[in-house]
């Protein structure tokens, strides 16, 4: 199967989807065209805007909708969307080939926010989906997320994943498919077929609930993960050893240079984030943060309509090497914007060495205006077939049998009550930020001073001519 998993921060403004679609299918050139799309979106829209949900949303999703549209008429195909699932400013967005639609026979959803008093300003969104394939059925996990910001908050971001094991926990979008998928989790317990996933399971009529990690499930893990390349803010002397577009690797000014210091190689290498997922091989600079500058060329491009025509300003492979990346001083450059994948089991590969997962690219698109992150593409093919039960014994240790965090068991308390937290927020950010808001305010005091007005006159005693 062939998916193509897009993360981008839109930077809390309105993509340009026509823009968009054509720098994907640029990149997309020599890549085989995707069964599934799912797009990672973080800071999809204003505070108010995407605390509030709803069709405060819509403007901002159907950009993401007619870029997918344009984007498949360039490769002759066409695509329907699966779902569209947020937690406050993290979106997940799905599609699927219509003729492919009727193999998913269930999905599941889940959310967390690890942002300011757990609220969505951070945080994940997850999508799992049963597909048939013949009398089986094969699973496939992704969740967008939003770790926390700034050079010094590695431990942060480290916490925000554990929080993000414990807390996000899919549940059935089909109340019809509460019992099959049940059935399923049951079927994936080693030990015992009657051992329930999580204590206090009960039979097959009730909800059932399982984390990111699970045994037969694909996991795709994508989003705006914070991690730099420093644990320090720069100096004015660091800015002159920001990397620039020079062609030969061992020069200091190469990007490769810059990697060696990533915070994520790192942890994941120490098993402290984002556990047992890999990486492709990263052969382009670092997609945040560019400047303001760097803003107005891209718009400069824009505007004139011949982008497309355009080399990348921030390629990997610069044509004119007195050309200059135009970075952020007071920010590292780095690689935030990653995608992750959990590779193909060991008991799998063994009954079949064929079956692995091949990376048909990996790259970052052009810097647009609305931005200062470079969107990040992933395409990949996953073998058809389902990840078959364990062996009896796996010597060494798998995180989808063996997680490295239990399910926290008041997390869907914890949800609401950030939910309702988001609500109060959003509504505060709408009436005393925007126009409209403020617009509905006013029109409110004038409506109160108004009825006020009339309920003294009507009190007042009656003139005697």
């Amino acid at each position: 199967m062939q998916n193509l998993i897009v993360t981008y921060n839109c930077g809390r403004e309105l993509l340009k989807p026509e823009l968009f679609a054509q720098y994907l299918s640029d990149k997309l050139q020599g890549c085989p065209n995707p069964d599934v799309l799912v797009f990672s979106l973080q800071e999809i829209a204003p505070i108010a805007h995407a605390f509030l949900g709803g069709s405060f949303l819509v403007p901002y999703l159907d950009r993401i909708r007619y870029a997918v549209d344009s984007l498949a008429k360039t490769r002759g195909e066409t695509y329907v969307s699966l779902i569209t699932r947020n937690v406050g400013m993290t979106v997940l967005m799905a599609f699927i080939r219509p003729e492919l639609l009727g193999n998913v026979r269930w999905m599941e959803t889940g959310g967390i926010g690890v942002g300011v008093h757990e609220m969505g300003n951070k945080g994940a969104v997850g999508l799992r989906l049963g597909y048939a394939v013949e009398e089986e059925m094969m699973e496939m996990t992704f969740v967008a997320a939003h770790l926390a910001p700034m050079e010094w908050a590695l431990e942060r971001r480290n916490e925000d994943w554990k929080n993000i094991v414990q807390g996000l926990v899919f549940t059935p979008v089909d109340k019809k498919a509460v019992r099959a998928v049940a059935a399923a989790r049951r079927s994936q317990v080693r030990n015992s077929e009657d051992e329930p996933l999580l204590p206090g399971s009960v039979d097959n009529a009730s909800t059932p609930t399982s984390g990111i990690y699970t045994p037969a499930s694909h996991l795709f893990f994508a989003g705006d993960l914070n991690y730099r390349t420093s644990t320090s803010r720069p100096t004015p002397a660091d800015f002159s050893h920001y990397p620039q577009p020079v062609l030969d690797k061992t020069s200091s000014s190469h990007y490769s240079k810059l990697l060696e210091s990533d915070q994520l190689a790192v942890e994941l290498k120490a098993q402290n984030t984002a556990h047992g997922l890999t990486e492709a091989a990263i052969d382009f600079p670092p997609t945040y943060k560019y400047s303001d500058a760097a803003r107005e060329v891209a718009a400069t491009n824009e505007e004139n309509k011949v982008a497309s025509a355009l080399r990348d300003n921030t390629s990997s492979e610069p044509t004119n090497q007195d050309e200059k990346w135009l970075w952020a001083k007071h920010r590292w450059p780095s690689w935030c914007d990653r995608i992750l994948y959990l590779d193909i089991p060991p008991w799998m590969s063994s009954q079949d060495p064929n079956a692995r997962i091949q990376i048909h690219k990996y790259t970052a698109l052009p810097l647009m205006s609305t931005s200062d992150h470079r969107p990040v593409i992933l395409s990949l093919s996953i073998p058809l077939r389902p990840i078959p039960p364990p062996h009896d014994e796996v010597l060494d240790r798998d995180w989808r049998l063996d997680p490295p965090f239990s399910i926290d068991p008041q997390w869907r308390q914890r949800r609401r009550i950030a939910r309702s937290k988001e609500i109060v927020v959003g509504l505060s950010a709408y009436l005393g930020l925007t126009w409209e808001g403020r617009g509905l305010l006013i029109a409110m005091l004038i409506g109160a001073l108004g009825g006020w007005a009339v309920v003294v006159s009507m009190l007042q005693p009656a003139v005697r001519l």
